[in-house]
């Protein structure tokens, strides 16, 4: 009994070494040769024209697919499952301005990886025929492709792409009914115009719907420009410029704006003033109100005095403190010497206009150039005075117009990247036109423009992350009080 035991544990040895040799075998062997394929390319070919370049791909059975997009590098992926090539190519190489080449490579287990190469942003189909079984790409270089949604009742995004001559265009454009309870209005960085703060914190701020990058604005903060909230005006203009402004009924208008300020003395003797919150130059006699900051942050070579209810309630030589319902008046050189013999309890007159129908303004804020004028192009570059900084080639773009059923559009153009080329500004005012804009202005661009809609980013701004801002647009629940 002890020699049998003996005998079937040899053999029953002999056959577990058996079948542990055999698997070892079967482990050894590439795991896609026992992969069943499935789905074999016969063919490939491709055609090119003006409008697109078609790949396709021959099969003996069409296999499940799955496409895939990346930024970068730009590429366009095919994942076919259980596939293998057997049309003898495995790389297409295209002379045209958008595709570059096509690569085809096993992805292991049976996988097969189509990719596509490209040059430029694109739109792209990808679809089956049977009969023959083919799988067919679609790269398709002239298009024109818009969707609308809606972000909330009575406020539309629209995403627009397109290819144009010189490169692809993408846009983003909200369309805002103020009847259905919006307020469009403009808002600091930080609530104050010293210092500079990214869109994103401004519209949470604001609890806005949405927002977009608004006026110029100077390293520290400073607006370039027509500035006026709640009624007060924050920042003025150096020359007339196109502006914004929303009218107590809330209708707004598009015009260009000049400022025009004086101060009265005890003795009858009237100042001009230069400018509203920004730094004073020479000879300058500037005004200081809460929405600057907490001071004046003036140098110690002149003479500020403090102004609330229209009497002097301090005299200083710099960097006063800005009562929150008061102003300070900042004067330097000639303007300093006519007021060098005030003093405290005096009375002092400001006095400031826009024009009649600008002193009614509520809200407004300026830019420039004008892009619409009563329903025609109307160019201001040279009017205004804008350098090539502003009207020189194509570059992101922000706008705003107004339509005829009186909606405001809010739109935002990417532009110096390979999935938009931007705009000139002909081309924003066209487009703004085709948008249904009768009246349209240019805000700040390039780096600066920017859409936000719920807190989120919705456009590809051009420095590749969000610009600190001086001012922005935002819309927001509400209507003007009157």
């Amino acid at each position: 009994m002890k020699g049998f035991r003996n005998l079937t544990a040899f053999h029953s040895a002999r056959r577990w070494g058996f079948f542990l040799a055999l698997i070892l075998c079967l482990l050894a062997v590439p795991a896609q040769a026992w992969a069943d394929p499935g789905s074999i390319i016969t063919k490939i070919r491709s055609s090119q024209s003006a409008e697109r370049v078609r790949i396709v791909f021959e099969f003996n059975n069409i296999p499940q697919y799955k496409v895939t997009t990346l930024e970068n590098p730009l590429r366009l992926v095919l994942n076919l499952s259980g596939s293998v090539n057997q049309a003898g190519l495995s790389q297409i190489t295209f002379n045209d301005p958008i595709v570059s080449k096509l690569r085809l490579f096993a992805a292991g287990a049976g996988k097969l990886q189509a990719v596509v190469d490209l040059k430029s942003t694109y739109m792209y189909n990808v679809f089956t025929i049977k009969n023959p079984d083919r799988l067919i790409v679609d790269i398709i270089k002239n298009y024109d492709q818009k969707l609308v949604e809606e972000v909330t009742p009575g406020i539309k995004h629209i995403s627009w792409q397109r290819s144009t001559g010189d490169g692809p265009v993408w846009a983003h454009a909200l369309d805002v009914d103020p009847q259905a309870g919006y307020l469009i209005k403009p808002v600091l960085s930080n609530g104050i115009v010293q210092g500079l703060e990214t869109l994103v914190p401004m519209s949470q701020r604001a609890r806005a719907i949405a927002a977009v990058n608004g006026s110029y604005f100077a390293p520290d903060g400073t607006i370039i420009g027509l500035l006026k909230m709640d009624g007060q005006i924050v920042s003025t203009p150096e020359l007339p410029r196109t502006a914004f402004g929303i009218l107590p009924d809330g209708k707004i208008i598009i015009d260009q704006v000049d400022y025009e300020g004086k101060v009265e003395l005890p003795d009858g003797r009237t100042i001009p003033l230069s400018a509203v919150n920004r730094e004073r130059g020479p000879d300058e006699l500037i005004l200081y109100n809460s929405f600057y900051d907490a001071t004046t942050r003036s140098n110690p070579y002149g003479i500020e005095v403090t102004i609330i209810n229209g009497k002097i309630a301090a005299i200083n030589d710099n960097n006063s403190p800005i009562p929150p319902d008061g102003a300070v008046l900042s004067a330097h050189g000639a303007a300093a010497k006519i007021m060098s013999g005030l003093k405290i309890g005096d009375e002092v007159k400001i006095s400031q206009t826009l024009g009649t129908v600008w002193d009614k303004i509520t809200w407004a804020l300026s830019a420039g150039p004008m892009l619409v004028k009563d329903n025609s192009v109307f160019l201001t570059t040279k009017i205004e005075e804008f350098g090539p900084d502003v009207a020189g080639g194509r570059a992101p773009r922000t706008a705003l117009g107004i339509t005829a059923d009186g909606h405001i559009l809010l739109v935002v153009v990417d532009g110096r990247q390979s999935t938009s080329i931007g705009m000139t500004l002909l081309e924003t005012a066209l487009f703004m036109q085709e948008l249904g804009a009768t009246d349209a202005m240019n805000l700040d661009g390039g780096g600066s423009s920017e859409m936000v809609i719920r807190d989120t980013v919705v456009n590809k701004p051009s420095d590749g992350q969000e610009r600190k801002l001086g001012s922005a647009v935002v819309v927001i629940p509400g209507r003007i009080a009157n």
